[in-house]
């Protein structure tokens, strides 16, 4: 991976998610007045559209409550859940796709089980968005948990990451990230396919043998 930029936005999250003076770190629902009134997020600065993206989510502190979690969604995933709503806002729709701490990830309102719980203070939870597969994957503590989604591909729509929690004093840190992107013949394969409506007609395309293999695959 090439490293990259980005950091949390400070014109897109809840008003209850607090930025640090570099943007690296998000506090949530620190108002010692109002412990937590509901879900509160943050997005990245960055959204991607195509090649390979990984970046490190590391728990400040020990994660609790409802639902803290972390995953990527589009401009119109839910940054903010006011009037004492408490609900695992990442992956409540089909606008984002979301691992909670307890171990269960989630898109279109449905959960599954998917890793053991992670409740250690210091916990570091690496994000794998492979845009060329359409795949969203997630490590914990370097050991790779395996692909959680499949699907993410939607041609010319960015995906931005995002971290919420329900929990007050919640802190996560941005560690590294990087990226990757595809060779020329994988982008040109990749524009080719987004043109098509079906891989049916692929055989008829004026392209090498070789070429029309890899669109089928």
């Amino acid at each position: 991976y090439v490293e990259e930029f980005w950091e949390w936005d400070t014109n897109a999250k809840s008003p209850a998610a607090y930025l640090s003076p570099c943007r690296q770190a998000v506090y949530f629902h620190i108002d010692p007045v109002v412990a937590s009134e509901g879900t509160a997020g943050v997005r990245g600065t960055k959204g991607f559209t195509h090649g390979e993206h990984y970046w490190e989510i590391e728990f400040l502190e020990p994660p609790y409550g409802m639902a803290v979690m972390l995953g990527v969604g589009t401009k119109r995933a839910l940054l903010h859940a006011g009037n004492h709503q408490y609900i695992h806002m990442l992956g409540m729709d089909c606008e984002s796709w979301g691992l909670s701490y307890k171990g269960t990830v989630w898109h279109h309102g449905q959960s599954r089980n998917y890793t053991e719980p992670f409740y250690e203070k210091k916990t570091v939870i690496g994000v794998s968005l492979n845009l060329s597969k359409g795949t969203l994957a997630f490590s914990r503590n370097g050991q790779s948990l395996g692909v959680a989604f499949t699907g993410l591909k939607k041609a010319g729509t960015p995906l931005y990451p995002i971290v919420c929690s329900t929990a007050a004093e919640t802190e996560l840190q941005l560690g590294m990230r990087g990226c990757r992107f595809p060779s020329l013949e994988e982008r040109c394969c990749s524009a080719i396919l987004q043109t098509m409506e079906d891989k049916q007609h692929i055989d008829t395309l004026p392209l090498p043998g070789a070429v029309r293999g890899r669109l089928k695959d």
